[in-house]
């Protein structure tokens, strides 16, 4: 990656976050239910997607770029607190779990009913692996590699 511009660095760091969400959705259509952690890790990732395209497409701007570390790195925190999680080395919220919406103007059977069917998407569980790392570590992983992508967007001589 040492022949790429700092532009094409945060555009390249960008588009890996971009498909780190597509991942994530795709997961999430063939029935792998995010929890409240999952979601949360999301945001971070859109933020350096839009960041990297923008540099992408507008040229290239020290604190844009500075932004979009900070967002792959905000991603990394929440992917390894997530891990840590299911991993059960700490405490994760004790609320996660599917909403249920309309809850106001529904009757009682009603909400039983939508209560019993809503998923329970527990956060300290990993809904998937591979080589026995979650989704949440391979998240902390690729993260952490878009990371030092930007970090080379940011600290090498423009």
């Amino acid at each position: 990656m040492s022949g790429l511009t700092n532009r094409q660095l945060a555009g390249v760091a960008g588009a890996g976050s971009a498909a780190l969400l597509l991942a994530a959705l795709t997961f999430q259509h063939f029935g792998y239910a995010p929890c409240e952690l999952c979601i949360l890790q999301r945001w971070p990732h859109l933020a350096a997607a839009v960041l990297g395209l923008g540099i992408w497409a507008f040229g290239w701007k020290r604190g844009l770029a500075v932004l979009g570390l900070l967002a792959a790195l905000t991603a990394v925190a929440f992917a390894i607190f997530h891990t840590g999680v299911e991993l059960k080395l700490w405490q994760g919220p004790s609320h996660c779990s599917g909403g249920i919406s309309g809850m106001t103007t529904m009757s009682a059977n009603d909400l039983m009913a939508q209560l019993q069917a809503a998923p329970v998407v527990r956060c300290d569980e990993a809904a998937w692996s591979l080589f026995g790392i979650s989704m949440a570590g391979w998240n902390a992983i690729c993260s952490a590699v878009l990371s030092g992508i930007w970090a080379g967007s940011v600290f090498r001589r423009a």
